[in-house]
């Protein structure tokens, strides 16, 4: 009696273990089987009845360790979609702000045609048709043929040269923040990384009333970010914010700010 009496608290316990903590899904048939085979073997020793338990308990064990491992599976999928969204958020704003570079640029080269005076050469009868071009003109020349190789020719590694070029020639050219910003962005795509920061702070350095300004401070936040100094990327960011706060390139600075605090 004792031991008939043990066996049906065993097989209580079990059962009200089972009913408390359903199976998932994917093993109800197996321990349906399982229960009809304890129901269907009324008579069989403890031994068998013992064993059929055990393998309702592993296979309710077993399947939630797989439940486990999707769920593991799952996290480590949606923290790779969470990576590359940052990234492919990171990547627009940088093609949104060569884009802005390339219209201001553009917008620039406009204005000067309209605010040039238009004259009209007087000809000599005995001047050479090789006659020189004035200083203004050659320095001209020099910054459009550099500028066209990137936006017209999109001859990149063959623009940095000419931008060398022209800023040892015309190192006090109104052009010169264009250029040396110019000629960061092209060694920065390069992930020339030491000689587009040296660039940049040129810009920022010496010439603190160009326009550029704003763009060199926000290029080199990235530079920074890249090279993982967060703190100085940080500091660059809020020095373009606080200073430059009416620049498009402040909400580019301010989205960075948000997205490494």
């Amino acid at each position: 009696m004792t031991v008939k009496y043990t066996l049906l608290a065993a097989m209580t316990l079990v059962h009200t273990g089972v009913m408390a903590n359903p199976a998932p899904v994917t093993d109800v048939n197996r321990n349906r089987q399982a229960t009809t085979a304890v129901q269907s073997q009324p008579t069989g020793s403890i031994e068998q009845r013992l064993a059929t338990l055990e393998r309702i308990v592993e296979a309710r064990s077993e399947a939630q360790m797989r439940m486990a491992q999707q769920l593991q599976l799952l996290l480590d999928e949606v923290s790779e979609l969470r990576g590359v969204t940052e990234t492919h958020a990171y990547q627009l704003s940088e093609i949104l702000q060569r884009q802005r570079d390339l219209y201001q640029e553009i917008d620039r080269r406009v204005s000067a045609i309209q605010a040039a005076p238009v004259t009209v050469p007087e000809v000599q009868p005995d001047s050479s048709s090789t006659a020189a071009y004035s200083s203004d003109l050659s320095e001209n020349d020099a910054y459009d043929k550099a500028v066209n190789m990137v936006l017209k020719d999109r001859r990149y590694d063959a623009a940095i040269p000419e931008f060398e070029n022209f800023i040892r020639t015309y190192p006090n050219s109104g052009y010169a923040p264009n250029a040396h910003y110019w000629l960061g962005q092209l060694l920065f795509n390069n992930n020339e990384l030491a000689k587009a920061k040296t660039h940049f702070e040129r810009v920022v350095n010496n010439f603190p009333q160009s326009n550029k300004v704003a763009d060199a401070l926000l290029k080199l936040g990235q530079v920074a970010e890249r090279e993982n100094n967060k703190d100085a990327a940080l500091r660059f960011y809020r020095q373009l914010v606080d200073k430059h706060s009416t620049a498009t390139s402040a909400k580019l600075a301010q989205d960075r700010i948000n997205a490494l605090k």
